[in-house]
């Protein structure tokens, strides 16, 4: 092969073993790499040529926080899954498909955490995901794993009335300073059909009590007093620290 030519987009190139060093030239905006033997097989002579996409230029950075979640596959507001009652679970009949869901909800926070720190906790619900079914998670900070929530439900409030500023991966360019109840106390499924009912508190009660609110169709922004417009995220001071509660 006296002579072989393999023409690419800038910053393209296969790796291959060649007899000499490759020589790159420009031209009509390629970037040809030329390279030559001494000591071809037999009769042979060959010409290759491929053209590929160019995949040198870096994706745009989404610019605003909501572009940033719709880009790692959150649901957005005014999709219609935000607002309708997830079905629940028959379990422990869907108790395989009910932790394939958890699982999904897992991987969604791990690429949602690594964008964004977040220091009072979070939580996702599988409506976010496009998922119609009745089944959340929840990460409060410092711990090992998530609080999982199957067919869940809030029963009874306790203690006094809180409010605090709450963001939502759905509509995250905002902050919603918004009321709730510092004790809930929610009834929920295990996998294998037990049900049980779990206490909460504080911090960890506003993280559940987001959660179970998006499985029946109610965003935070639904909690905000009449006349009062959810905080644009340029003007909230809040981003990475945990939430403020007194005893």
């Amino acid at each position: 092969m006296d002579a072989a030519r393999l023409s690419l987009p800038t910053g393209m190139l296969l790796g291959y073993t060649c007899p000499t060093a490759i020589q790159r030239t420009e031209a009509g905006g390629r970037s040809v790499f030329t390279w030559a033997t001494t000591s071809p097989e037999l009769h042979d002579r060959y010409k290759l040529e491929w053209n590929f996409r160019d995949m040198s230029a870096e994706p745009a950075t989404p610019s605003r926080p909501s572009e940033t979640m719709a880009a790692l596959g959150i649901v957005q507001a005014g999709e219609n899954i935000l607002r309708r009652t997830a079905r629940p679970f028959r379990l422990p009949e869907e108790a395989d498909h009910a932790r394939r869901v958890i699982d999904d909800l897992i991987a969604s926070c791990e690429r949602v955490a690594r964008a964004h720190t977040f220091g009072k906790g979070m939580g996702i619900a599988a409506p976010q995901i496009g998922i119609d079914r009745a089944a959340a998670i929840a990460y409060t900070p410092g711990a090992p794993g998530p609080i999982v929530l199957l067919n869940p439900r809030i029963t009874e409030t306790a203690g006094d009335i809180d409010q605090q500023y709450e963001g939502c991966l759905s509509f995250f360019d905002v902050r919603c300073h918004i009321p709730r109840p510092r004790t809930i106390h929610v009834e929920h499924t295990t996998p294998d059909g037990t049900q049980t009912i779990t206490i909460f508190h504080d911090g960890i009660a506003r993280l559940v009590a987001h959660e179970v609110d998006h499985l029946h169709g109610i965003l935070c922004s639904d909690h905000l007093p009449a006349g009062v417009a959810p905080t644009p995220i340029e003007e909230y001071c809040g981003i990475g620290s945990a939430w403020d509660y007194k005893a």
